[in-house]
């Protein structure tokens, strides 16, 4: 790893059991704040080692993302030598996270309660689908299963015509990622004031639950209820990218102020002294006739020109960017979001940390390592011996997935 680890988590130590995208982001986001991860991974690697495309066969594009700035220690964990070189690690660390099967960890003889007792002041974090209390516990999960299973998949739709379909992001995985990353942080601060650590569980499921139930509860957070559980501006069918006389643009007219100025901007047409536009409980209740009516209007003039009319009326609108367009975008080159480096592979461009601190920034560290590239300096900085070491790495390289 080159340079010095920075930012407000410099000098926490993770033990990183996870892989694929859930897990491996949630460790991701600490790396770039400036922890010491250490990514341990089978002889054959995360899965997500071999997705295409990058020129190594073992390091794709988005296995090099998500695991910028870990270091990896290969370890056969069905060896009792390679189990106790990781506890060794492990008594040493701050944090451990994995994104097993609560009984696939447990055979190993890593839960919880078995690495307590070494390391009293360990932060553990199970990152896995559903709740182990729960009737859900052994069902696999992936991001579409927990998309499907969480009403996101029934709220699309809704919003396409009745065709199910899965958002065109893994939105599942990166919730409990983000999810996982701030529940570890905030047990580490409990830890700074009690001196023990605890055992955190994150499932997939019961998180995008949350997520999606923040706005959609609406009137059923109330018994008897007052209404379904559904948020009506989000579930109308003419909310969407409004189409212009060239193209699209989003539009977010939202609030009083919003409409006024909407409205002035227009020069105050006939149809704008509808009551029903007066208030936002006037809109809302009458959500899809108001977003039918903003529509048809928007589709007497260009982009362009809303786009300078809504400037002006300080009213929220973009146009519609496409992922490529993002890799320009005049914003964030200003910001200096994208973060170009110099790797083996030429030259490498990474999205930036989005959070800035001011006194203990963060940094975007190596591309994610080759398998095992750092086990030997890993094990010896943990006291194992350079025998053990031998012994431990000596076993012939795994063969590469199909």
């Amino acid at each position: 790893m080159s340079g010095k680890l920075q930012g407000p988590l410099a000098g926490v130590r993770v033990i990183d059991l996870t892989s694929v995208l859930m897990g491996p982001y949630a460790t991701q986001i600490m790396a770039d704040l400036g922890a010491d991860v250490i990514k341990v991974e089978s002889p054959d690697g995360d899965t997500t080692r071999y997705l295409p495309p990058g020129p190594d066969p073992r390091r794709g594009g988005m296995f090099l993302n998500v695991n910028r700035g870990k270091r990896s220690l290969a370890l056969d964990l069905k060896q009792p030598a390679a189990r106790d070189a990781l506890l060794t690690l492990i008594a040493g660390a701050d944090v451990f996270v994995h994104s097993m099967r609560p009984g696939a960890i447990k055979r190993l003889g890593l839960d919880y309660e078995s690495l307590r007792a070494a390391n009293p002041r360990l932060v553990y974090c199970n990152l896995y689908g559903f709740a182990r209390s729960g009737p859900y516990r052994d069902y696999p999960a992936y991001d579409d299963i927990v998309q499907a299973a969480s009403g996101l998949v029934d709220l699309q739709a809704r919003l396409s015509g009745g065709q199910p379909t899965y958002l065109g992001t893994v939105v599942a995985d990166k919730v409990a990622g983000l999810t996982g990353a701030y529940a570890i942080m905030a047990a580490l601060f409990s830890r700074a004031n009690t001196g023990t650590g605890q055992e955190i569980e994150v499932p997939m499921f019961e998180t995008l639950v949350s997520f999606t139930m923040i706005e959609h509860l609406c009137g059923s957070l109330f018994d008897p209820p007052l209404g379904p559980p559904e948020y009506p501006r989000v579930t109308a069918a003419a909310r969407r990218p409004y189409k212009t006389k060239d193209g699209f643009i989003g539009v977010m007219i939202y609030n009083d102020k919003h409409w006024r100025n909407f409205f002035a901007a227009l020069g105050n047409p006939e149809w704008t002294r509808d009551p029903m536009f007066a208030t936002m409980r006037s809109r809302t209740e009458n959500i899809g006739v108001v977003l039918a009516k903003l529509a048809d209007v928007m589709e007497e003039r260009t982009t362009a020109d809303w786009v300078e009319l809504f400037r002006q009326a300080e009213v929220p609108a973009m146009q519609i960017a496409s992922t490529s367009d993002l890799l320009h975008d005049p914003h964030l080159e200003a910001t200096g979001f994208w973060e170009e480096r110099d790797s083996e592979f030429g030259t490498l461009r990474f999205p930036g940390i989005p959070t800035r601190f001011s006194a203990t920034p963060g940094a975007i560290g190596d591309p994610g390592p080759a398998l095992g590239a750092d086990s030997r300096d890993i094990l010896a900085e943990a006291g194992v011996g350079a025998a053990a070491i031998d012994a431990l790495l000596g076993q012939a390289p795994a063969s590469i997935p199909a």
